[in-house]
């Protein structure tokens, strides 16, 4: 079959592979739909392995060359001789986090935080960028006929955005600034209106931007052209935002959000920093403002991801700017969403 497979840093290369074979009994046969390209898989491609194993994992033993692709939609091609809650033909969406079950972690419920945590798409034998993988069963949820094969594909980022809003405790009628409009931020826009939030998006790339202002669900702010916390204290009698969505991992960003948001604030941290960043804690402290990080997701959240979905409440394929083939996955996947000079933010790959 045919598959992009990462062999290391700027080698990503889509080839033959041998098909998956022996469905085990808890597992599903699936076809890939599409496939986002995440900004975990670009911090691969530019300086990995980094998340990709090059050693054997230790849940599973996978190690690079790695099939990519770990936020997909699928259909259902076979399933396990022990598997009874699903059959061939469904259309589905992998919740791609695997587990132990048995650490400290996995034992208080907290799956996404698994001492030996590993990923599909990234630590695994197979990933969502190919015509065919393996997962295990108890990993997909079935999607309804309200939603598409596209928006299949996208309750993973969903969930990631799901997760930093809801970190932050938004509440109806809180006003609550996003730094960043990438997948994740635009995600993160949609998800804190749809809970009757009222949203400001602090966005200095113009492709960004435009991303932002498309989705219709609040100002799209330019920190270059004005001093965001500020304008928001002005817009609130000099108070600020009741929560700020941190989706940049950018340092100046942190710190806009921690001057933006009021006293008794909530931030939440969804955007990963690769590098470290010098906040004043002081602050914090002064004004009673929680700053909270956020990792992947709840492992059980797939169900309501995919219903806020099905009900219209959470429109997920409006972050998407571009869908490609699999062939294109390096030339207009990866390099172009490296690029400085990049027009797309959120591009799916056609696996079929």
């Amino acid at each position: 079959m045919k598959a992009a497979v990462f062999h290391g840093a700027k080698d990503i290369r889509v080839e033959n592979v041998a098909d998956p074979t022996d469905v085990g009994a808890f597992d599903v046969l699936l076809k890939p739909y599409w496939c986002g390209v995440c900004g975990t898989d670009l911090h691969e491609y530019a300086m990995g392995p980094i998340v990709i194993p090059s050693s054997p994992h230790p849940l599973n033993g996978s190690t690079a060359p790695q099939i990519l692709g770990h936020e997909f939609s699928a259909e259902i091609v076979e399933v396990g001789r022990s598997v009874t809650h699903l059959r061939p033909g469904q259309r589905v969406s992998v919740m791609p986090l695997l587990f132990c079950g048995v650490c400290y972690y996995c034992r208080r419920g907290l799956n996404h935080l698994c001492q030996k945590m590993a990923c599909v798409g990234l630590s695994f034998a197979w990933g969502g960028i190919a015509e065919l993988a393996i997962v295990p069963a108890s990993h997909v949820s079935v999607l309804p006929d309200g939603v598409s094969d596209l928006q299949g594909a996208l309750v993973e980022p969903g969930a990631v955005a799901a997760y930093g809003v809801d970190t932050a405790q938004v509440r109806p009628g809180d006003s609550v600034l996003i730094t960043g409009a990438g997948p994740i931020g635009a995600l993160a826009s949609l998800y804190a209106a749809s809970l009757g939030a009222t949203v400001f998006i602090s966005e200095v790339n113009p492709v960004r931007a435009a991303l932002a202002r498309s989705l219709d669900v609040g100002e799209v702010l330019d920190p270059t052209q004005l001093d965001v916390a500020a304008y928001l204290k002005d817009l609130n009698g000099g108070v600020g935002v009741d929560a700020a969505i941190e989706c940049s991992g950018n340092e100046r960003a942190l710190n806009t959000a921690i001057a933006a948001v009021r006293s008794a604030g909530r931030i939440s941290q969804t955007g990963l920093h690769t590098k470290a960043a010098a906040i004043d804690p002081m602050v914090l402290s002064e004004h009673d403002i929680t700053l909270s990080g956020t990792w992947c997701y709840p492992v059980t959240d797939w169900p309501r991801i995919v219903d806020l979905i099905a009900r219209g409440r959470y429109p997920v394929e409006k972050v998407v700017s571009a869908q490609i083939a699999m062939e294109d996955v390096v030339a207009k996947g990866f390099e172009t969403l490296l690029s400085p000079s990049g027009d797309q933010v959120k591009v799916l790959v056609n696996a079929r």
